[in-house]
């Protein structure tokens, strides 16, 4: 029975969580262009000196220190030029090369004149100021040496790394395999947003913004029919989806409830619960279980509560990190950060409390942090208006203005 499970606290239930994401996906090569939010499989490590030669920083005239004698002006003859996409010739001694920006820096020279500070006269280049060595040049492998690591495994790859990466002249990345997730919710009151308000029944929220997020933490999600509460009809949604996904999410019907039938159609289809409950409000009716595949990886359930508040907070900080654990990022739970409250918090001791929040900077430049006044696990206005969960502990009474408490960013928590 369910009951017989233990409350786990948050950390610990975390900890487990994050544990069913070992071992990763499997892993595939992607093209650059697509690379947006994967996850890197291995080290990338550069095949080769970046920039692989010495080329000018700035347009100007490329010089041989050496050659320059007594003070400024200093009269150089020009000869010939140096621009991108082209190899030039050696630079002749007691010479000046008129040289472009990303121009190769001709072999002998040793600095660039920026234009500003030479005069042309005919084909003589005046040099108004005495460069120095290595001037205005950036030199070969001055970003990245070959057998260097540009990259480390486990990064969750940026527009910058795209550019970094077709830099290497790398048209294709291994990266982990996207995990596959089926979204469920259950319940007979549920309908389409949009649809008819039938009495009795609700417009349904969950299902999009659950959905939402498993993309953003880069997975492939998508939100199944409604099951209705009908226990064939649920046992045959939820084994079919078990086949088909990485992570199957429900939402709704996972308490004790006489209409709750996600517990025992779950177990019904094989389902192994790993635990039940977490000492957290909102959110403590979570439901974390394993479903054994012939030659595949086991499929990972996630029952969570109906409340859209308590959905949204306990997919934040156990689903995602999930999807994340299962790419191989190496950051899969977000560091906390520290904010001072702006008013006080009421809270009933016992459970460890995320409450929704808003965070701005003082004016001393401290993170401060304003809760919400409702917070129910219903309340979706709460939700949307917030940005942060601040961190209530469970033995405390509230935390009093002015006070210091651990805030996670639902930006890091939703991307």
């Amino acid at each position: 029975m369910w009951y017989a499970f233990r409350v786990l606290r948050f950390e610990e239930a975390l900890a487990r969580i994050l544990a069913l994401g070992t071992p990763t996906l499997e892993v595939e090569r992607v093209a650059i262009e697509d690379l947006d939010g994967r996850v890197l499989a291995d080290d990338l490590v550069a095949r080769a000196d970046l920039p692989g030669f010495d080329y000018s920083a700035m347009d100007g005239y490329a010089v041989r220190t050496r050659d320059l004698e007594g003070e400024p002006p200093l009269r150089l003859p020009v000869r010939g030029e140096s621009r991108t996409g082209a190899v030039p010739d050696a630079l002749e001694a007691g010479a000046a090369m008129r040289i472009f920006t990303g121009g190769a820096v001709p072999a002998g020279a040793d600095a660039v004149v920026m234009q500003e500070n030479v005069t042309r006269d005919g084909d003589v280049a005046v040099l108004t100021a005495r460069p120095r060595a290595g001037q205005n040049i950036r030199r070969r492998g001055a970003d990245l040496a070959a057998g260097a690591t540009a990259i480390v495994k486990g990064t969750r790859l940026r527009p910058a790394h795209l550019a970094l990466a077709a830099a290497l002249d790398d048209a294709e990345i291994p990266v982990t395999r996207r995990p596959e997730v089926a979204i469920l919710a259950t319940g007979d009151e549920l309908r389409r947003p949009g649809t008819d308000a039938v009495p009795g029944t609700i417009p349904e929220s969950n299902t999009v913004v659950l959905r939402a997020m498993a993309r953003r933490a880069g997975a492939r999600a998508r939100a199944l029919p409604f099951v209705r509460d009908e226990r064939a009809a649920t046992e045959r949604a939820f084994a079919a989806a078990l086949e088909e996904s990485d992570v199957v999410v429900t939402i709704g019907g996972v308490s004790v409830g006489d209409h709750d039938l996600v517990r025992p159609a779950l177990e019904a289809v094989g389902v192994t619960l790993d635990f039940w409950r977490v000492a957290m409000k909102p959110g403590k009716p979570l439901a974390v279980g394993r479903f054994a595949r012939s030659g595949r990886r086991d499929a990972i359930v996630l029952g969570l509560p109906g409340n859209p508040a308590s959905a949204i907070v306990t997919f934040a900080l156990f689903g995602v990190p999930l999807l994340r654990a299962l790419q191989g990022d190496a950051r899969p739970f977000p560091a906390r950060l520290r904010a001072r409250m702006t008013r006080a918090h009421v809270h009933d001791p016992g459970r460890l409390e995320l409450a929704r929040a808003t965070v701005t900077h003082a004016e001393d430049g401290q993170l401060t942090v304003t809760t919400h006044g409702n917070q129910a696990s219903g309340a979706v206005t709460a939700t949307a208006h917030s940005d942060a969960l601040v961190f209530i502990p469970a033995e405390s009474n509230g935390v009093p203005a002015g006070a210091e408490v651990d805030v996670l960013l639902l930006s890091d928590l939703s991307a």
